[in-house]
């Protein structure tokens, strides 16, 4: 329809209005009011039912204010991509000015898939100012801890790592969700957690956005664990949730696009993590501990601790494109960078019971197989690990198959001939990267003590 720069031209500002924090019939609405003037209003929400939650925290306190206003600013980036003013007007708060270069960080680094994707040339400094009042937004001091760890559950096999590595504090260990999914729901209770014991949340896209999109002006990818991260600690917040332990794993730091910083998952990168622990330090002054438990790990560790958990192997979904229905579509990047990372720990049989069919012998799945093992221009835009874990990944389950006399499927056979050996054994590694307190290091080494014996 019409380019970045032409949009920038005709729609020079975006406004962050207010924020709204309502209780009432055992939830809580949180809304938010954005505009486009000329353009659009939109308004997005997100409902916390707490009936069944032991809320302990006013959520409209100078604190839970502070934290909202911050999920805002969090939202407002899926809104604003829509035409990418060069100046973004905050009118519902304020911000000092480490915390503007701070908010500056998120948006462009989160917004780098974007950017790549619809061919925008900029700069962090460059691609917008920021028009608010200059302060703190006030906290009050005030957290009641019930020490309860928190556990974002996405419903795949990272998280169902971490939940079971949590089985000795399980009396205190809920998970949550936005949007809640079978698979997610299916995960808690396959972690022998009961239902009650999820937080969820229901967040909705305002209609006016998916009006622009389909009108063709501009979509793409925007930092969705960022969100989660700030809505998380609202809830957190609330229940006195002393840690809110993510399944985060060192392969997040990989950039999509090789030789650039474009990462699809920035926000679940250890830089975000870090940068997340300083805000809420720092301007929200809160002690709630927000890290990754499988930091240290990579995907090929956590896959193989995964393989040895088969309660899991029956509820788990990782497929983004299937995720409604609750399937693996058997088609996309995803699914197969699932199967080959599990395929040196499960047999064949397992991986055909997890996906339905034989992902390793359909051919017309080679192209995502060239990308995942750095064979392409660029990894696939999805939530995967690194190419040297992959190819390793690839040459163990060859190497198996070949000494139990076992015919390769194609996409192995293909592999032997055309993908390099790995130079490195990811089982062997440990990242020092991490944010993991003392309190949890038994469970790190239980997991490192377990994956170094394959």
């Amino acid at each position: 329809m019409y380019s970045f720069e032409e949009l920038r031209g005709m729609y020079p500002v975006f406004v962050y209005e207010d924020y709204h924090i309502d209780v009432s019939a055992g939830e809580i609405r949180l809304t938010f009011d954005f505009s486009v003037p000329g353009l659009a209003e939109f308004h997005p929400e997100t409902r916390i039912p707490i009936d069944a939650l032991p809320v302990c925290a006013a959520p409209d306190s100078d604190t839970a204010k502070a934290i909202v206003f911050a999920l805002g600013l969090t939202e407002a980036v899926s809104y604003y991509k829509a035409v990418c003013p060069p100046v973004i007007e905050i009118r519902c708060g304020c911000l000092t000015d480490a915390q503007v270069q701070w908010w500056k960080k998120l948006w462009y680094h989160g917004l780098g898939e974007f950017f790549y994707r619809n061919g925008v040339t900029t700069t962090e400094q460059d691609y917008v100012q920021v028009r608010v009042r200059a302060g703190q937004m006030p906290t009050d001091g005030v957290f009641h801890t019930a020490g309860i760890q928190l556990v974002p559950i996405g419903g795949g096999k990272d998280s169902a790592v971490t939940l079971s590595l949590l089985h000795a504090q399980r009396d205190t260990v809920y998970g949550f969700t936005v949007n809640d999914q079978q698979a997610r729901t299916d995960t808690l209770l396959a972690a022998r957690l009961p239902a009650q014991r999820m937080v969820r949340t229901y967040r909705t896209i305002d209609p006016a956005l998916l009006d622009l999109n389909r009108r063709g002006f501009l979509n793409g990818h925007t930092p969705f664990s960022a969100i989660v991260a700030f809505l998380s600690l609202y809830c957190a917040y609330l229940i006195g949730g002393e840690d809110i332990l993510l399944s985060n794993e060192a392969s997040a730091n990989e950039s999509t696009v090789p030789g650039t910083d474009v990462n699809h998952q920035y926000s679940k990168s250890y830089t975000f993590e870090q940068d997340f622990t300083d805000y809420v330090c720092d301007a929200l002054a809160l002690p709630i501990r927000y890290f990754s438990l499988l930091r240290p790990f990579n995907e090929m560790q956590i896959a193989c601790q995964f393989a040895a958990l088969p309660q899991f192997h029956p509820v788990f979904r990782s497929c983004n494109a299937g995720s409604k229905k609750n399937v693996w579509c058997c088609s996309c990047a995803k699914c197969l960078f699932v199967c080959v990372i599990l395929s040196p720990f499960l047999p064949p049989q397992s991986l055909r019971a997890i996906f339905g069919e034989d992902l390793l012998d359909k051919t017309p799945l080679l192209p995502s197989l060239k990308e995942l093992c750095g064979l392409s221009a660029e990894k696939p835009f999805e939530c995967i690990g690194t190419v040297e874990e992959v190819r390793a990944a690839l040459w163990r389950t060859i190497r198996r198959m070949r000494d139990a006399s076992q015919p390769l499927p194609a996409l192995l056979a293909w592999s032997e001939a055309h993908v390099p050996q790995p130079q490195t054994d990811p089982l062997s590694a440990f990242n020092s990267e991490h944010h993991v307190p003392g309190k949890y290091m038994h469970c790190v080494k239980e997991m490192y003590d377990f994956v170094r014996t394959f």
